[in-house]
């Protein structure tokens, strides 16, 4: 159970924005004994969250973020990670002294159990989720925590010496680090990204970095080897180092070589044998194999979860296969990148696509060389007629559906045995959908209803 961590009793706190993280964050900090105000710009007739702390005894101001409340001495500030450094709050907090945490710290200086702490910028969460499920296949207790939708210091609160809490970390929480130190650390490659955020890349690579910081010659940081800025920081923690590469240039990690996964002198598997496609998932697997590894997890247990791994939801999540052909759907691929991405895991041959969604004025020219010899396409919402042109331009065959459904079932009736049918939409779903989680949703509810044929 949680770690009776004295640091906070009677201390001053306030909580900066609410969120699941903030709710968390103020009744964790409220059971040790701190006087918790809650500071979140919501209305508070809109707010259930700051309604329900209220009910429970925990003072919240809601509606504005006013300046003077800075003025109460607070002892340290545990912030929203979406709130950026330069809101004025978090401006007037450090210009006071007052520490700004993030919630992920709350949860290291609170955790019985040793935590697993996974950041980049792709591929985080279907990482985590792989450790977990591996981990647990295994007998262990590992539980997800973080960016992942459960708040790091709830399960923290709730886990106890024999459990691991495996956490995503997004470089907005890494900012509000002091002392968090995991055992395990996973970075799974560094591309550009919330440069709005950190105002630089060099901030962005900076933030993610920070995940080593605290960590000693005891502890393991697994990083990716295909990436030469990550090789090159090797050198640069106190951590030892496990590396994870496609080739077979590093030995004393996870790698392939003649198309079998390594680890060490070790094979593990086919990589054919995976279940997830393409390389980004393949890099996945591999910095999942060295976290099971250094978990002692056996390699069956490996063997067991990465060849029947669906994926996280919405995620290039495989749903399996009707009549012999595959379904998979990536409804969170809300953009061409996302898109091309999919598209690099599959053989175009044997590939019926389907997209389309919002019109933001953008046309798909992008898409052109990843589509090529596409065995067919079904498009569907507002921009089914640019998607349509293009397809036609490369000689694609193109049918156009009403709905995410309906062009499931039209691709199904198109396809063979053998074939795979994708929805990886290049398309917010606004257009038709709330979100693209439901857009996802209403393709599994087709999928499921399709009869054998």
């Amino acid at each position: 159970m949680m770690k009776k961590n004295s640091n906070f009793k009677n201390k001053k706190v306030l909580v900066l924005g609410l969120a699941k993280s903030g709710e968390s964050a103020a009744r964790v900090l409220k059971a040790l004994g701190a006087i918790v105000t809650v500071n979140d710009g919501k209305p508070f007739d809109e707010n259930p969250a700051a309604q329900s702390l209220l009910a429970e005894g925990i003072k919240v101001i809601t509606g504005e973020h006013p300046l003077g409340l800075l003025e109460e001495a607070f002892e340290v500030m545990v912030k929203n990670p979406g709130i950026p450094y330069d809101n004025p709050m978090v401006v007037r907090a450090l210009a006071l002294g007052i520490p700004v945490i993030t919630e992920v710290e709350l949860a290291y200086l609170i955790s019985e159990s040793p935590i697993v702490g996974i950041t980049g910028t792709n591929g985080k969460t279907t990482t985590t989720t792989m450790i977990a499920e591996i981990l647990n296949a295994d007998g262990q207790v590992a539980k997800l925590s973080g960016n992942i939708g459960f708040p790091a210091s709830d399960v923290a609160a709730s886990s106890t010496s024999d459990e691991r809490l495996i956490m995503e970390l997004s470089s907005f929480q890494l900012m509000g680090i002091e002392t968090f130190r995991p055992h395990i650390a996973v970075i799974t490659n560094v591309f550009s990204a919330h440069l709005d955020y950190h105002g630089s890349q060099v901030g962005y690579e900076a933030a993610k970095w920070r995940i080593q910081e605290n960590m000693t010659a005891d502890d393991y940081l697994v990083l990716n080897f295909n990436q030469e800025k990550l090789r090159h920081k090797a050198g640069q923690t106190l951590a030892k180092i496990v590396p994870f590469s496609t080739s077979d240039e590093t030995k004393n990690g996870a790698y392939v070589a003649d198309g079998q996964i390594y680890f060490k002198d070790e094979r593990i598997m086919s990589v054919a044998d995976l279940s997830l496609p393409g390389e980004h998932n393949l890099e996945n697997a591999l910095a999942a194999i060295c976290v099971a590894k250094l978990s002692n997890v056996s390699t069956e247990a490996i063997v067991s979860i990465l060849t029947t791994f669906s994926g996280v939801k919405h995620r290039l999540q495989y749903l399996g296969q009707k009549s012999a052909i595959k379904f998979y759907n990536d409804s969170k691929a809300t953009n061409i990148l996302a898109t091309q991405k999919a598209l690099s895991g599959f053989d175009n041959q044997k590939l019926w696509l389907l997209a389309g969604g919002l019109d933001r004025g953008n046309g798909f020219e992008a898409l052109s060389s990843d589509i090529a010899g596409l065995k067919g396409m079904v498009v569907f919402g507002e921009t089914a007629p640019k998607l349509r042109r293009l397809a036609e331009e490369l000689n694609i065959p193109v049918f156009e559906s009403e709905t995410v459904a309906t062009a499931a079932q039209l691709a199904y009736e198109q396809a063979i045995p053998g074939d795979t049918i994708l929805l990886s939409p290049a398309n917010a779903s606004w257009d038709q959908y709330k979100t693209f989680e439901q857009r996802g949703d209403l393709f599994i509810d087709a999928f499921s209803k399709l009869e054998e044929k």
